[in-house]
Order: structure tokens, then C-alpha cells, then sequence
């Protein structure tokens, strides 16, 4: 005779749901009755073999309509796999209410959603009846309500709940029907459902299941499941671990396990009563990764029990999680395309750039502060055939060695006072089969140098406190504004590790010798800030003018500056550079705006001018030459000016180049370095040399 179950529910839409899912793995062996709070007070008698209630609230209102109580049987409820995703995607730390049909039913599925690994959120559990104002935050629903609070627009629908695996099994053993069950697919039935994660030895270990009841339980586990006796015979054998492996049950129950898997490390885990955690074996031509624990209890050994996966499917499912990371922060922005610039030596460095992205080779980029290092190493990721993989970028200099090494190479739990629980993977971790940009290079301690130099070597890490090794597949971009070269002449930065990072290098030119690409730059940022300021000719003359110490960023804070001062037109007074503080008595001619310098560099100039006499040309010479080779990277020595001085038939003997530039040197306007180093043009030289040559004898 059939087994009547009665399912009462608040809504409609959850209890066709319920009756679905029962329907589905039941069949016609049961009689489903349905009653529905939704559509008023249930008036007739509850009569059935089992009742299915959503909460004790509830079932206090249909109490009296049930004569045995002992019939009643609360539902544990779950959700999809679907909507786990949905609440996984939503930024940590995120205050959110939950709503569900009564406060009862809210703070259980609170606490499923914490159990099932929703723990990165702050859930509060409300109801219809729950008073507030609930503008301000997230409001999480189960399928489609009308009960949602009319003051809030900020809704997230995740589906509508599911009965859990231990509610199915439980109507099956109430009713007798356990035998129906272990005919059903289950596990392909509760595939997409989200289940709470049990410990291996918890479901091993409930000793009053029946074998049935187990069978159940172990088909909805996501890994193959191998399980041997003391002796070695194979007593547990899950669907999954058929697929993965080829055998069906009836291959291998009650065989010898050892004989049968020899790749698996039976024999050691009962022998040693030890772990062995996630080896690489290979089964039948298939790459495995598994993990063997003892079963124990009571001090007696019972046997031991193998979780294998698929190596590949390992890796999707790292994969996934760090696409959850990505959607974190760690993902590259930016392309060649938002790289602003029409000169020669911009566009130069984009096509090295474009080249570079097609290697896999490590990249060292070099250039000053401000110039768009990380702006280039996100346009190369996105060109490299890593671009659909994560971007993870670190500042070497922002963080103390300590914090700085946990970072990288994450921990276990418990390694350190205030380690997480669980551990946390590191960055070298997550940029996986990506590219790892650690800029300020040159800040790195040298303890942690040796590491990172390991990691390129060997292309594997271990966490803090760990004893595993984890292989990675990572590129490395490097960045630095500081002369890695001179540093390792000091033994602040290591040789080797120069020489490994270093295979592409990327040097990004100054803005200074880019000025082509200012009024580019000025109109690029200026709409990005929505600003509509037009810039007189003199303030252009000066922008133009200007040695932008700070590169892009100096010129994209000025802008930002400018558009919030809310003017037309922004003349020379309004620029905010301090070079002109000292000048606001003077009166400037249009032609003369790129002359402008200040009080101590025109007094300077006029130093110049007297102590020179009728060989200022001579020096002015110089300055020139060595502006040009700034310019083009380079340095010029004594014998070098002394050649293009001949070249352009200027007379000038050896020592006469020397003493001039001693000169220049005690003015600030040059810097002579020792041996075969050269000179470089300062700041101020080229201040003093612009100046020359806009006022043409100007005297202040």
C-alpha cells in the first residue's frame, strides 16, 4: 500500500518546489498531499503517514489539525549551487539583511548559509513582520516574495530553497522507502544543490546509519571515495570514484584494495596510522590527484579511506576561485590603447611592449616615478596569452618584510600569532597560470629576494608554516624608478636575481623628453574629470616648458587641480607650480612664457653671463650637448665633447672642456661623475639653458 506525505509550506512557489524535488526521487510509490498557509487558515485534518513542516511556527498554526505528532518531520533546506555563486560573487565584508517567511525559518537558513561557506558576509536574519528602514542595505531574497520592504531597491534573488539530502533521506527511512532511494540517481538529482560539507570521518563515523543511508549520503560528495578494511578488502566504492577511475562497484567491492590500486599509498597509511595529502598518481592513463587518510577509533584501526579527484578537475576548480579573486581586484584594467601619446619615443616603447607580451619571459620595467609603469605591465598581460587569467599586483615597498613574505607565499593555519584560520593562499597562488606584478622591485629585503629568486628557479612555493610544496605557473613583471645596477654594487639587490627578472627590459621614457604628448594628456584628463577649462597661451607655453618631475601623475594632479578651480580659461597665475612664486611682480611678455625660471636660477644665469664673458656661447654649448644626450639616454664624457666640438668647429681644448664644467658643476647645473662616467645635465641646467634661449640675452 503507498505512503502518504503531507507538505505544508508558507507560499505556493516553495511548496511546488518541495513537491518537485519529492516527486522526482519518489515517484508514484508516495501520495503527496499539499497544503498552503498563503491561501488562509488549513481548516480540515492533517492526516498522513508523514507531515513535512517548514518550522515550529508552523506548525503551531496547524497543531490541532494533527493528531499524532510524531508524525512530523521539520525540513532541513539548502540552496542551489546557482545561487551559492550569486552570494559568493558579493564583496567581503557586505551588510545584508535576510528574508525569509518567518524569522524561525530566516535564522535557520542563516545558518546553512554559514555552514555551506557564505562566511565572507554579515547576515541579518528578518522576516515580513520585521520592522526598519532597510534603504541602506542589500536585502537577499529566496526566489520571488511579496513580502519585500517597499523602502529598499537593493534586492539580490538567489533562488528559491531546496530541501537538503538529510531531509530526503530521512522522509525515505520514516516512511520505508529507503530501498526507492538507492534506486534513484541520487547524486545526479542533487547535483546542482548546494549540500552542507561533511567531514569524511563524521559520516564514517554515525555507526546507528544503516548501509543504505550511507550509500545516499556519499553519492552527493563531489570526490571519488575508495574505502578499505584492516585487511585490505574494499568495502566503500562511490559512484564518482567509478567515473573517475573506470571500475564499476561490482569490479571492486570486497576485493584487495592494495593489489587492485597499487598507485594508491594503501599500505603506508595502515601501516603508519599517517596521513598522505593530495599526491599526483596516474590510474588507467588518467592524472589523479589523492589523498588517503587512516580510520581510527577508539584507539583501533578499521581501515582507511582514499579521496581522489582529477587533476584537471583540481585545476578548474582553482580556477574558479581565483576568477572569484579576480572579480576582487585582481584583474589587469588596462590596454595599449589607453597608453596616451603620439611621439616618437612613446610610441617606441609600445611596440617593444607589444613584442614583449607575445613571450612569456620575465619583464623588467624601469623608468621614474609617475611614468606609467603599471599602466604598461596591465596593457602587456592583457596582450600575453595569460590575459584571461588574473593580474596580481603588489607593492614591494608598502609593506614590512614580515607581512610582506605572508603576502606572497601565504600561510597555514596557525603559523603565526593572528594567522587566519584555515591559512590563506598567497599571491604567488593566485597569479596562477597569470602574471604577477610586484612593483618597487628595488624595495624588496634581501631575505625575501632569495625566495622570490627560488620561485623563478624551481616554479614552486611553500606557505609559512606549511611542509607542502605547491607548483605554479606564473609570469613575472618587475618594476623599479631605482638604478638596480648601482644598487647591486652595494649588495642591495641581489645579481642573480637581476639577471632572472631582467631577460626583457622595458625602460619608459620621462615625460620630460615626450612633451609632444602634453597637450594630449591635457585634454585626455580633462575630460576625464568633466572639466571644460580652455588654457591661455602662456599657460600652455608653460606646461610645455615645465621638467614634470613627477611624469603623468604630476601632470594628471595639476589638471584634476585645475578643473576643480572652476574657471574659463586658466592663464599662468592659476597653474599651481611653486616655480612661479616667486615671479608674481613681473610683468611677461607672451614670447618670453618658456623663459620663465626662478629668482635663484636667473641670478645664476647672470653669474654665468659675467663670469663667462664673450665665451658664454662656449658654454652654452656644452649645456646644449649634454641636454641632447639626456635626452637619448646617455652621458657625455671630456673627449666626447671635445670631438663634436671639432665636428662643429668650435674651439675648445681638453682641459678648457674641464675646467668649464667645474663650473657648471659648483652652479648646480651639471653632474660629473668619476672615471668613465660622463656628465648629466641637472634640473636647473636645462631651466638655465631654456631660458637662454627664449629671452635671448634676457636680463631679468
Amino acid at each position: 500500500m503507498k505512503k502518504k506525505l503531507a507538505i505544508l509550506c508558507y507560499s505556493n512557489g516553495t511548496l511546488e518546489i518541495y513537491y518537485e524535488q519529492i516527486q522526482s526521487l519518489f515517484q508514484d510509490n508516495l501520495i503527496i498531499e499539499k497544503y498552503c498557509l498563503e491561501n488562509g487558515p488549513i481548516q480540515k485534518e492533517i492526516v498522513a503517514d508523514l507531515i513535512l513542516l517548514p518550522s515550529f511556527d508552523a506548525f503551531e498554526k496547524v497543531r490541532h489539525l494533527i493528531k499524532k505528532v510524531d508524525k512530523v518531520l521539520f525540513a532541513d533546506r539548502t540552496i542551489s549551487k546557482g545561487g551559492l555563486d550569486k552570494m559568493m560573487d558579493i564583496e567581503e565584508g557586505t551588510e545584508a539583511f535576510f528574508l525569509d517567511e518567518s524569522m524561525e525559518m530566516s535564522k535557520q537558513m542563516v545558518s546553512t548559509l554559514y555552514e555551506i561557506g557564505v562566511d565572507h558576509m554579515n547576515l541579518t536574519p528578518i522576516c515580513p513582520t520585521t520592522e526598519g528602514n532597510f534603504k541602506e542595505k542589500m536585502i537577499i531574497v529566496l526566489g520571488k516574495s511579496s513580502n519585500i520592504p517597499l523602502n529598499t531597491t537593493n534586492i539580490l534573488n538567489i533562488g528559491n530553497s531546496l530541501l537538503d539530502i538529510n531531509t530526503i533521506i530521512e522522509i525515505g527511512v520514516r516512511l520505508d522507502y529507503l530501498h526507492i532511494l538507492n534506486r534513484q540517481n541520487i547524486g545526479k538529482s542533487y547535483k546542482e544543490i548546494a549540500t552542507a560539507n561533511y567531514g569524511l570521518s563524521r559520516i564514517l563515523g554515525m555507526t546507528n546509519m544503516s548501509e543504505g543511508q550511507l550509500d545516499i549520503l556519499l553519492q552527493v560528495i563531489d570526490d571519488g571515495l575508495i574505502g578499505i578494511d584492516a585487511k585490505g578488502s574494499i568495502f566503500l566504492y562511490n559512484e564518482n570514484a567509478g567515473e573517475i577511475v573506470g571500475y564499476t562497484r561490482e569490479d571492486v567491492v570486497h576485493r584487495d584494495g592494495i593489489l587492485l590500486f597499487p598507485q594508491i599509498p594503501f599500505k603506508d597509511v595502515l601501516e603508519n596510522l599517517r596521513s598522505v595529502r593530495e599526491i599526483l598518481i596516474k590510474i588507467n592513463g588518467v592524472d589523479l590527484i589523492v589523498s588517503v587518510d587512516p580510520i581510527v577509533h577508539s584507539e583501533r584501526l578499521y581501515g582507511a579511506v582514499a579521496i581522489i579527484r582529477r587533476f584537471s578537475d583540481a585545476e578548474s576548480q582553482q580556477h574558479r576561485l581565483r576568477a572569484k579573486v579576480i572579480g576582487k581586484g585582481h584583474k589587469a584594467k588596462y590596454n595599449f590603447g589607453d597608453i596616451v601619446g603620439e611621439s616618437e619615443n612613446i610610441k617606441k616603447t609600445i611596440e617593444i611592449a607589444k613584442r614583449m607580451a607575445r613571450s612569456n619571459s620575465s619583464i623588467l620595467i624601469t623608468g621614474e616615478s609617475g611614468t606609467g609603469k603599471e599602466l604598461f605591465a596591465q596593457a602587456i598581460h592583457n596582450n600575453s596569452k595569460r590575459r584571461n587569467f588574473q593580474f596580481v599586483a603588489i607593492n614591494c615597498g608598502a609593506l614590512p618584510e614580515s607581512l610582506l613574505e605572508s603576502e606572497l607565499f601565504g600561510y597555514e593555519e596557525g603559523a603565526f600569532t593572528g594567522a587566519r584560520k584555515g591559512g590563506k593562499s598567497g599571491l604567488f597562488e593566485l597569479a596562477h597560470n597569470g602574471t604577477l606584478f610586484l612593483d618597487e622591485i628595488g624595495e624588496m629585503p634581501p631575505s625575501l629576494q632569495m625566495r622570490l629568486l627560488r620561485v623563478l628557479q624551481e616554479r614552486e612555493v611553500m606557505r609559512l608554516g606549511g611542509d607542502s610544496i605547491i607548483n605554479v605557473d606564473i609570469r613575472i613583471i618587475a618594476a623599479t624608478n631605482k638604478n638596480l645596477k648601482e644598487m647591486m654594487a652595494t649588495g642591495g639587490f641581489r645579481e642573480d636575481l637581476y639577471y632572472r627578472l631582467n631577460v626583457l627590459p622595458l625602460k619608459i621614457p620621462p615625460l620630460r623628453s615626450r612633451k609632444k604628448d602634453i597637450e594630449t594628456l591635457v585634454d585626455r584628463f580633462r575630460a576625464e574629470f568633466r572639466g571644460s577649462f580652455v588654457l591661455s597661451q602662456m599657460a600652455k607655453d608653460v606646461l610645455l616648458s615645465y621638467n614634470w618631475k613627477g611624469n603623468v601623475r604630476e601632470l594628471k594632479n595639476y589638471i584634476e587641480y585645475l578643473v576643480s578651480l572652476e574657471i574659463k580659461e586658466v592663464d599662468v597665475k592659476d597653474l599651481p607650480f611653486e616655480i612661479f612664486e616667486e615671479v608674481e611682480g613681473n610683468i611677461l611678455l607672451e614670447e618670453d612664457a618658456e623663459a620663465i625660471v626662478s629668482s635663484e636660477e636667473r641670478n645664476i644665469y647672470n653669474d654665468l653671463k659675467e663670469d663667462a664673458g664673450k665665451d658664454l656661447p662656449k658654454y652654452i654649448f656644452i649645456l646644449e650637448e649634454l641636454e641632447k644626450a639626456f635626452l637619448s639616454n646617455k652621458r657625455l664624457g671630456r673627449r666626447s665633447l671635445l670631438t663634436i666640438a671639432k665636428q662643429k668647429k668650435m674651439f675648445l681644448g681638453e682641459q678648457e672642456i674641464r675646467n668649464m664644467l667645474l663650473y657648471l658643476e659648483s652652479k648646480g647645473m651639471v653632474e660629473v661623475y668619476k672615471g668613465r662616467g660622463g656628465t648629466l645635465i641637472t634640473d636647473r641646467g636645462k631651466n638655465i639653458l631654456n631660458y637662454y634661449a627664449k629671452s635671448k640675452g634676457f636680463n631679468g
